[in-house]
């Protein structure tokens, strides 16, 4: 496991992107048809982009709804990662210590 991992939030790219365009997260929302709360939320990295967003944002900057989700995985994993990836280690047993008859094997 990778330790402090530096999560980057979808509101980087929004942000930049809205700023090289020169358009408001009203203007937006509006073009996008969604309540500009969504778009205020993302962009100050309160709200998850979901997948009817990333589809709406994909059409809109003609990139992939990929594109928006995995910025939106990589942050939520990276997240998960620094607050919990150690007691997950710590908890889990790897596949390589349970025979196929249940019993634990010791692993050097």
């Amino acid at each position: 496991m990778v330790a402090d991992v530096t999560p980057i939030h979808p509101c980087r790219i929004l942000k930049r992107e809205l700023s090289a365009r020169n358009l408001s997260a009203n203007r937006m929302a509006l073009a996008l048809r969604v309540p500009s709360g969504r778009i205020v939320q993302i962009q100050n990295g309160k709200r998850a982009v979901s997948p009817e967003t990333a589809l709406r944002l994909a059409y809109f900057f003609r990139t992939s709804a990929d594109f928006w989700m995995n910025l939106q995985i990589r942050y939520d994993l990276a997240v998960a990662e620094n607050s919990i990836g150690a007691k997950v280690a710590a908890e889990v047993e790897r596949v390589d210590t349970v025979s196929p008859g249940g019993k634990r094997t010791r692993v050097a």
